[in-house]
């Protein structure tokens, strides 16, 4: 076999191995790094195209399922996430029915007010701080030289006023001045401030109902509006095309009462002159039509302000105290006791009984007011003279437990389901204890012993003056458009039935009487018969018993006799003073009201009897 020789490099190899250093480095190459290499063959260009081409179409492929995914299978759901993003809810702001009375005077409504900010760093420069503060001091009232300090020490944000009405607003507008800022919203506004917030109430910052038919009534008076969804454009404006048609449409209705406001002004002139005369606790006057029920007056005093911030004193006013505090009647309450016994049969119009001024019942002693004796007096003369003894003689004829069912029958531990808040149920003995008690039922018979509301009493005397029927009390017609036609009338429970005509007729006469001839003298008007009685009653303690020298006094009335319909209640609590009875407090304050009815409601003279 040929051996070829070994091939050397030019160096040698003996001298190149003699160094470590280079051993080293022999050690670490890699000799096939160095081999020579023998050049590629370049690709075909068709090759390349080929996969080019290969990588669009699996793009175009990946594309294209991509955007079946997202329009097909998931289109529904993303379409779905995207009006989220681009819709919101809201709730439109309608304005709250107007309330108007009985002649169509509005009581209550929505107005606009506005919050004005002031922001001196964004003023105009080429107008000075003193002739912008001069401008608005003007509009506002107030003291320019004021305002150009406060400019001058606070450069943004200055609240100069929340509750701007609309005609300042577009006063302040027109100035067209940088650096102000006007925010509108509505508020409610009682143009007759406190005429008659003892029946409309008042609502808060929220605009819910606090008191009075605001409360009540608070369905009726919110106007129906869904909450709808819109969209918004990219910059936040809001796409009117997405929303849905006639969502800020509503009604115009109106909420109509039966207060009269002139009757309302002249009847509580009048109870606050006589509260301030007996410098009294508190008051109230109550007219009511008995032939329907409906409230044409109803006055409290003291009463409060709606349009004006409150304070803790004023809590208290907001329960209107003639349908949300009890007291024991007196001896207005003893017409109804003779038409109890009437109606009976236990008693005739003309029977006489004595009166030698004190009765024993029980252990008890029952003594007149007066704590005098009138002799022997027939029925009409009893209530003329409100004699106690003569009241007790006649509720003796009948049976306790007949008595008792005749004063459930009255209402008595009920309500008068009116339509203002807060009414409290009358109180009566139970029937075992009034029954087994003779003390109770004689105590009862001069109105002691039980208490109603002021409202109660008048639903109970409107029976007298209709005719025998109990119907209910209540403030509201119902709702009304602007030509005052009613579209939705209140729904009262059917009136029932207590007394006959023939009863309650010689009842009013008997009342009659007592305006003419007895303790009512002083609502005599001439040329009008009025039927009345006067009621002075001891207050009843919270834990039992009654309040050394504290009484109310109080007088009810109806007229015409000849046509009865009205009802008027005058009530003035604890009155100070020398001889302060419902015939000197409260008698004169109805003479004053019923005045005014005659002319409110053009009552024709009946002449005198």
């Amino acid at each position: 076999m040929r051996k070829f020789p070994r091939r050397t490099s030019r160096i040698t190899q003996n001298n190149y191995t003699k160094s470590p250093f280079n051993r080293n480095i022999s050690k670490g190459i890699d000799k096939r790094k160095f081999a020579t290499k023998s050049p590629k063959i370049s690709a075909n260009p068709k090759n390349r195209l080929f996969i080019v081409w290969g990588l669009l179409i699996a793009a175009c492929l990946g594309l294209g399922i991509n955007l079946y995914r997202l329009q097909i299978v998931d289109g529904a759901k993303l379409t779905k996430e995207a009006r989220k993003q681009q819709m919101f809810s809201m709730r439109p702001f309608i304005p709250r029915r107007q309330i108007v009375d009985r002649n169509q005077r509005v009581v209550a409504i929505d107005l606009p007010i506005y919050t004005l900010y002031v922001h001196p760093k964004q003023f105009d420069k080429d107008k000075s701080i003193s002739n912008i503060a001069r401008k608005l001091a003007t509009i506002l009232n107030k003291d320019a030289e004021k305002l150009e300090a406060i400019f001058k020490k606070q450069k943004s944000g200055i609240l100069l006023s929340s509750r701007l009405q609309e005609e300042v607003a577009d006063q302040i507008s027109a100035l067209r001045l940088n650096g102000i800022d006007l925010r509108k919203k509505f508020n409610r506004y009682y143009p007759y401030d406190n005429l008659v917030s003892d029946v409309v109430g008042f609502v808060n910052s929220d605009r819910r109902g606090q008191a009075g038919i605001e409360l009540s009534q608070e369905k009726l008076l919110e106007r129906s509006m869904k909450t709808v969804r819109l969209s918004r454009a990219g910059n936040g404006a809001l796409m009117p095309d997405h929303a849905p048609d006639g969502f800020l449409n509503f009604d115009k209705l109106r909420m109509q009462l039966t207060i009269d406001s002139r009757l309302q002004r002249d009847a509580r002139l009048a109870l606050n002159q006589q509260i301030k005369k007996f410098n009294a606790k508190r008051g109230a006057v109550i007219v009511m039509d008995a032939w329907d029920g409906s409230i044409l007056a109803l006055a409290c005093s003291p009463t409060y302000n709606p349009n004006k911030k409150f304070t803790k004193e004023d809590y208290a006013l907001f329960r209107n105290w003639a349908v949300a505090d009890l007291y024991e009647p007196g001896s207005t309450f003893k017409p109804l006791n003779v038409a109890i016994a009437l109606e009976t049969g236990r008693i005739r119009s003309t029977e006489v009984f004595n009166d030698d001024g004190l009765i024993k019942v029980a252990d008890r002693e029952i003594r007149n007011a007066e704590e005098n004796a009138n002799g022997r007096i027939n029925v009409a003369q009893i209530l003329q003279t409100s004699s106690n003894i003569g009241m007790v003689k006649i509720i003796q004829r009948l049976q306790p437990s007949i008595y008792y069912g005749w004063l459930e029958r009255l209402g008595l531990r009920q309500k008068s389901d009116t339509d203002l808040p807060f009414e409290v149920t009358s109180r009566l003995k139970p029937q075992d204890e009034f029954i087994n008690s003779p003390i109770e039922p004689a105590a009862a018979s001069f109105g002691q012993g039980f208490s109603l509301t002021a409202l109660q009493l008048v639903q109970m005397h409107g029976a007298l003056a209709n005719g025998g029927r109990l119907v209910t009390p209540h403030v509201i017609d119902g709702l009304i458009d602007d030509k005052g036609q009613i579209h939705k009338e209140r729904n009262l429970p059917a009136s029932r039935q207590i007394f006959s005509p023939r009863t309650t007729q010689t009842v009013l006469q008997m009342m009659e009487s007592v305006v003419n001839k007895g303790s009512g003298q002083a609502a005599q008007i001439p040329g009008y018969r009025i039927a009345g009685k006067t009621g002075t009653a001891e207050k009843a303690g919270a834990t039992g018993g009654y309040i050394e020298g504290s009484k109310i006094t109080s007088f009810v009335s109806i007229l015409p006799v000849q046509t009865p319909r009205y009802v008027v209640l005058t009530l003035v609590d604890e009155p100070q003073g020398e001889h302060t009875y419902g015939s000197t407090v409260a008698a004169p304050i109805a003479k004053k009201v019923i005045e005014s009815l005659i002319s409110v409601e053009k009552i024709p003279p009946s002449g005198s009897r």
